[in-house]
């Protein structure tokens, strides 16, 4: 018995038995640490300034906007160059942009077009930092360890997104006084993500990973290639599309601070605890499947999970108290987390190593349309219809969605196991049954 616990324990860690990949992890734990908190600051004092729904949502159009119009050259940029340099390249940017940040806290700009500024930069180093990590991942791993390696990940994200935005909460309530009085709120908050910025980009330089690269030059044919393989492959179509659809509609994340504020009357270390809460769930669930991975029916798993996201968000949004509400967001990140892992899990396996930057940044930009264009678009309905007719509305079109995509993509119905040639099976048994033109 004590042998095969240990078996099990050495397969769940299995991943972090490469250094490069320890060194990884470790850094995104920081960084996310570090950008959860400047999140909670920058969206407490925007609505501090602006009291506006609109504003908020702002914030998130000012972080997907650089994805949608730079996303598709990031892919060939990951494909082409160092993927390692260009993270370096990219978070040394967020790092100025953070700096930036702390100075408008310390001499108090009564102006919001700033902040959406830097905001565009911050989005400008992850449109081209997203693709280049996402498609370096499978280098630090070898293949029979990747899907242990993708779960860790998940984990380690939501660690950090549940302890992020509650440090952030804390500091920006820290009292201090005397002469690092002017440091109270946002400040120090920028600070903190300042330092974990600057120790992320010590350990990604520490990493030795090298990967052959697609020498192809720059072309609109080569940039257009990794939407022209999903279009193509329509069980990547229909996950990565369900997750874009399902959170699009579905986020409440950019409302919070209303609920903290005029529902729950929480505060801003309500704020950051509601803020954690989705990532409660989310690392519970993730924990689980380290231990226990998903072995069969992929596919129907994460049209459940979508279903269950959508149906939490509704309750979510109906709800008048602090627990309902955090036991909703708990949920919401604890089916999110299932639908996380699945979708990375057959991005990567259905994906020749050579295009990976390219569909990964396809799928970057869909991420950044489901969470930053689905702030905005939360921001936006909640200013046309309230906050709350906007949640449950949201909830309930994720609801719709999934049903849909169910329907439309049998080759999601239909995965088994995340293995490459398991998701290739799925994908084939689908192209021989449908009728030639």
């Amino acid at each position: 018995m004590a042998v095969g616990a240990k078996q099990i324990e050495a397969k769940a860690g299995s991943a972090f038995l490469s250094r490069d990949f320890r060194l990884y992890q470790s850094a995104r734990l920081l960084v996310i640490l570090g950008a959860e908190a400047q999140s909670v600051a920058v969206a407490w004092q925007v609505y501090q300034m602006t009291h506006s729904a609109l504003d908020l949502g702002y914030t998130g159009l000012a972080l997907f906007l650089p994805g949608l119009f730079f996303m598709l050259a990031a892919g060939h940029v990951a494909d082409r160059y160092d993927r390692r340099q260009i993270i370096l390249v990219c978070y040394a940017v967020q790092l100025c942009c953070t700096a930036a940040l702390l100075w408008f806290a310390l001499h108090g700009i009564s102006r919001i077009w700033p902040i959406y500024a830097v905001l565009v930069g911050i989005g400008l180093g992850r449109a081209f930092s997203g693709p280049a990590s996402s498609a370096m991942v499978p280098s630090l791993v070898p293949k029979e360890h990747f899907v242990n390696a993708i779960t860790w990940g998940a984990t380690v994200y939501q660690i950090a997104n549940m302890v992020g935005p509650a440090v952030g909460g804390l500091l920006f309530t820290l009292p201090l006084t005397g002469a690092l009085m002017q440091w109270n709120g946002a400040a120090i908050v920028y600070s903190f993500t300042l330092a974990m910025l600057a120790t992320f980009l010590v350990l990604i330089a520490m990493i030795r990973t090298r990967v052959e690269r697609d020498r192809k030059a720059f072309s609109l044919h080569t940039m257009l290639a990794g939407m022209r393989y999903v279009w193509e492959t329509k069980l990547l179509l229909g996950s990565i599309s369900l997750d874009l659809f399902a959170v699009l509609l579905g986020g409440a994340v950019a409302l919070l601070p209303i609920y903290a504020t005029e529902i729950l009357h929480a505060g801003p270390r309500g704020l950051g605890l509601l803020r954690a809460m989705p990532s409660v769930g989310a690392l519970a669930v993730s924990l689980t499947m380290v231990w226990r991975p998903i072995q069969r029916r992929s596919g129907m798993v994460m049209l459940c999970c979508v279903g269950l996201f959508g149906a939490a968000t509704v309750v979510f949004g109906l709800s008048r108290t602090m627990a309902i509400s955090l036991i909703a967001l708990a949920l919401v990140g604890a089916s999110d987390m299932v639908s996380v892992v699945i979708r990375s899990s057959v991005l990567q396996l259905a994906t020749p190593p050579e295009m990976r930057g390219r569909v990964s940044a396809v799928n970057w930009l869909f991420i950044g349309a489901s969470n930053e264009f689905g702030e905005f678009e939360s921001g936006l309905t909640a200013h046309w219809w309230g906050a709350v007719r906007a949640v449950v509305i949201g909830g309930i079109g994720s609801l719709l969605v999934t049903g849909a995509a169910a329907v439309l993509f049998p080759q999601l119905r239909r995965a088994d196991k995340l293995t490459t040639e398991s998701l290739r099976a799925a994908e084939f048994e689908q192209a021989v049954s449908e009728p030639a033109d």
